[in-house]
């Protein structure tokens, strides 16, 4: 009897320490809308088709299924909701699901982020676009209408989150009163978020000199760097009749502000921060080939800032996810007679229309060398305007990594996050 109790005894402690893993930070860069053909298609053009890109170089793997709770089609805020919970969500979900608070996959009535914050780990959210798209502010704010701005941005502020960088000054200004960027904000409430975030000890910043230059006993930022997204989410065509290019020079880079995160955040004994590249979603769903490729391309700089961080910080989870597939891009390789001065067709024989660099009927891309020299052309070909199913990776490196390994679910985004925030392996 006396033996059995103990196998008992020992078993059960076996099994709890199955469910404990080591705790640290985690980085969760978000390039929304993302498969697995956009990250080839970059490779192939700022690399070489036989380099590594950073995101290569994330070790484990995880093929992400991206299914909602009532439908396949996917939409960014219900993705970030599933991010920030654990709990599949609807397709109109944003930090509530039909209206109702949600319980997390913790048991809780809080996001992860919140969690954490509960539990005093120091948090963070980064986007290159406004500061209420979804794929971060989910995360931080809950509401019943996606396009609720002035909510989203007033929950953002009440947060207390040491770090907030992003666009959309005018989101954070009352109608009628000018900013940096703006010459008019556009909230209907009245409030003036960039005073209340004063009031609450943020350090407000604007551009990429501010950025560098913030004093060491800094305590909360408020990064505002422009007045909508940091880039230009408009066709080839449109960008050049309106003189933009992809993204505002004065704005800093997706790998620049994440650098500075992580600078500030490791002062901290623990942190997550939350990282979006947006406009690797919206440059897709414009199909503007050029734009969603630099898009990616700057989303990989910051993984490889985050890579240069774990070196030093080896108690740190990178995580990288997309939610969908905006757009459905494939790669079309060209016969080389089209590398010189010669324009690559407009679509394909069953009608899906071509991007060259410079949108339809331009030149094609050229990629840089493979391993033995040669550079190829080709052009991205188009499904859709809008979010696919598609092919979505998600790559993981650090701490806890090896959690992530063959089909995962989205909601299991969450649970990997959580092990590490945590040290609890949740069911």
């Amino acid at each position: 009897m006396r033996n059995k109790l103990l196998f008992i005894i020992l078993l059960t402690s076996l099994l709890n320490a199955q469910d404990k893993v080591k705790t640290g930070n985690v980085i969760f860069i978000h390039p929304d809308g993302t498969g697995l053909s956009i990250w080839n298609a970059m490779r192939v053009l700022y690399y070489g088709p036989d380099s590594e890109s950073n995101w290569d170089k994330l070790p484990s793997i995880g093929l992400y299924q991206s299914h909602l709770k009532n439908t396949l089609q996917v939409s960014s805020n219900a993705g970030g909701t599933i991010h920030a919970y654990g709990v599949k969500a609807d397709y109109h979900a944003f930090g509530l699901i039909e209206g109702k608070e949600i319980t997390s996959r913790s048991g809780k009535k809080l996001s992860i982020m919140e969690e954490a914050k509960q539990k005093g780990i120091a948090i963070g959210i980064i986007n290159s676009g406004i500061l209420p798209e979804p794929g971060t502010a989910c995360f931080l704010a809950s509401v019943n209408e996606r396009d609720n701005y002035d909510e989203i941005t007033k929950q953002l502020i009440e947060s207390g989150a040491e770090i907030i960088f992003g666009g959309g000054e005018k989101y954070l200004l009352p109608d009628g009163i000018s900013g940096i960027y703006t010459k008019s904000g556009v909230r209907k409430d009245g409030l003036n978020l960039i005073e209340m975030a004063k009031g609450k000890g943020y350090n407000i910043i604007y551009n990429r000199e501010e950025l560098k230059s913030l004093p060491d006993n800094t305590k909360k930022v408020l990064g505002v760097f422009s007045e909508n997204h940091t880039f230009n989410d408009q066709t080839e065509e449109d960008q050049r009749n309106n003189n933009l290019k992809n993204y505002n020079d004065w704005a800093p880079t997706l790998d620049e502000m994440t650098e500075a995160a992580l600078k500030f955040l490791s002062k901290h004994k623990q942190f997550f921060v939350m990282i979006e590249e947006e406009g690797t979603d919206n440059f897709q769903n414009k199909n503007n080939a050029k734009g969603a490729l630099e898009a990616l391309k700057r989303a990989d700089d910051a993984i490889g800032v985050s890579l240069q961080f774990l070196k030093k910080h080896p108690n740190t989870m990178i995580l990288t996810a997309a939610d969908s597939d905006a757009g459905g891009m494939e790669l079309i390789g060209l016969d080389k007679s089209y590398v010189k001065d010669k324009n690559a067709p407009e679509k394909d024989s069953n009608g899906a229309p071509y991007d060259g660099i410079n949108g339809t009927g331009s030149e094609p891309f050229i990629s840089k060398p493979d391993k033995t020299g040669n550079t190829f052309p080709f052009v991205i070909s188009w499904a859709s305007a809008t979010d696919v199913f598609g092919d979505v990776v998600a790559k993981a490196a650090g701490l806890n990594s090896n959690l992530m390994k063959g089909k995962i679910d989205n909601t299991d985004v969450y649970k990997f996050i959580y092990a590490t925030l945590f040290g609890k392996i949740l069911k």
